[in-house]
């Protein structure tokens, strides 16, 4: 039995969004939990979709004994703050130092953090908690399939081990794996080879999903190598929106030796170089005609149509509450449609204050700056209220919490709009359950999500159509401004290269 420490620091940066993930931010809890600390952890994480939940499944029917250092999460945005990354930082290596020894230590991150004062958040981290450790003591990290991999947080690390789905419906499962590797590494079963690959193209977000190809093909792919090498490989697909040189796409490979290692790593890479062309995105539509197919769509179904509103997906570091696909709705008359989740905690205030069967007039949204935005100004009538504290269900939130403060259903024409007052993404159906909405019977379901949402929704959705309304996240790479991505980078695949 080993002693293992465990801990987790979440967050997916966007460069190229106003505002900052404040320390405020990853003390609040949201679909996940927020800052946990010690023996929390094993009264809060368990049963939840997390790697860290999954890893201490795991290690614990292996019989190690885990020690809980923190763990905490804030929803994507702007950079972290340097006040935020120092205090979750310090947390880590404090409880970490006061521990008098220890065999491992695993840690759940995501791998594209960026913060105010280091452009690899991940990679400063890991090397201070080495710093803690020396040399000897393994580190295991799990990290999201929207990593960007730097050459820092493999030096620090022993192994990192990335999902294999987009949507993420297998962070507990990455966390289990994670737990079996270091367990046999401890056993004496090391993996002491690792190598890393840059992908010389940037991939879109939408073109990221793994339930169409190529990106499936890929991962089975990898699963086929490492049966045949005895190598672990990950294929972090990257986040785009980060405005660092290793933003990107990447392949990490461990295994008994190094020239194993780079035998692996070598062969994914060509096979990912060799889909870069199959990488096209669905088709993104215009908001006035997304609505007015799905319009046509829904004339004959049964099921709901989805219209993902991927330019304003919280979950990239959008705001949340742009109207651009509001408005189109209600120009073309649509009924049975609704609008999840537009953040704007002043109207959802506003609603419980004058209660159920109220009128109001509200400027809903539209404050975030993004071009070609503005408020949706309208009378509308509250439908439902919720305190936004639910079960999560499907594949992604199933097991989890949300606590996503006070909720309103509010109706204008047909057409419903649900605001929260916590930036959530639309990628659970009880959301809609909370305020009294059975999201099956619906005609149209506009979603602030860019792919997350198809894990609980494509299984009742008639058609997904993919929406560029306006917001702050660029669907396109190519658009994007970027000053620190290194040269050469194709910046959609394909596509131009970056010159610098």
């Amino acid at each position: 039995m080993a002693k293992i420490a465990i801990g987790g620091f979440h967050h997916e940066s966007n460069s190229f969004v106003p505002g900052a993930a404040s320390w405020d931010e990853f003390v609040a809890a949201d679909g996940w939990p927020g800052l946990t600390r010690g023996e929390a952890i094993f009264d809060v994480m368990p049963g939840m979709n997390l790697p860290i939940s999954g890893f201490i499944a795991e290690a614990a029917r292996r019989g190690h004994a885990l020690v809980p250092l923190a763990w905490a999460n804030a929803q994507p945005s702007g950079p972290v703050t340097s006040d935020a990354f120092e205090r979750m930082a310090a947390l880590l290596v404090a409880d970490l130092a006061a521990q008098h020894a220890v065999d491992a230590l695993f840690l759940d991150l995501h791998g594209a953090m960026v913060a105010a004062h280091f452009a690899d958040g991940e990679g400063e981290l890991l090397r201070r908690l080495r710093a803690v450790l020396g040399a000897a003591i393994p580190i295991a990290v799990a990290l999201d399939l929207h990593a960007n991999v730097t050459q820092a947080m493999l030096d620090a690390a022993d192994f990192l081990v990335a999902y294999r789905t987009y949507p993420h419906v297998d962070y507990a499962e990455t966390g289990a794996r994670a737990a079996r590797l270091l367990d046999e590494w401890l056993r004496g079963g090391k993996r002491v080879g690792k190598a890393l690959r840059k992908l010389p193209f940037l991939i879109p977000l939408t073109a990221q999903c793994t339930l169409v190809e190529p990106g499936a093909g890929l991962y089975r792919d990898l699963a086929a190598i490492e049966q045949e090498s005895g190598a672990v490989l990950s294929f972090a697909q990257g986040f785009p929106p980060a405005d660092i040189a290793a933003c990107g796409p990447s392949v990490v490979a461990h295994a008994g030796t190094q020239e194993a290692a780079e035998r692996a790593a070598d062969s994914l890479a060509a096979r990912i170089l060799a889909a870069e062309p199959h990488f096209a995105a669905d088709p993104i539509l215009a908001p006035e005609d997304a609505v007015r197919r799905a319009q046509a769509i829904a004339q004959t179904a049964n099921r709901p149509v989805i219209l993902a509103d991927t330019q304003d997906n919280p979950g990239a570091g959008a705001s949340s509450d742009t109207t651009g696909l509001l408005r189109a709705l209600q120009a073309a008359g649509a009924r049975r449609a609704f609008v999840a989740i537009l953040h704007d905690p002043e109207a959802a205030r506003a609603a419980h204050q004058a209660g159920l069967g109220a009128s109001l007039d509200l400027a809903l949204g539209g404050r975030s700056g993004a071009v070609g935005d503005s408020p949706y100004r309208g009378r509308f009538a509250v439908r439902a209220l919720g305190d936004g504290r639910f079960a999560g269900s499907g594949p992604m939130y199933g097991g989890s919490d949300m606590a996503l403060g006070p909720m309103a259903l509010l109706e204008q024409d047909g057409i419903g709009v649900i605001v929260g007052s916590r930036r959530q993404q639309a990628a659970t159906q009880a959301i809609f359950r909370h305020l009294g909405i059975e999201p099956a019977e619906q005609k149209i379901l506009a979603l602030k999500s860019s792919v997350h949402f198809r894990a609980d929704f494509q299984p009742i959705a008639e058609a997904v159509l993919v929406v560029a309304a306006p917001g702050l996240v660029t669907a396109d790479p190519a658009d994007l401004p970027y000053r620190n991505l290194r040269k050469g980078v194709r910046l959609r695949p394909g596509g131009p290269a970056f010159s610098g």
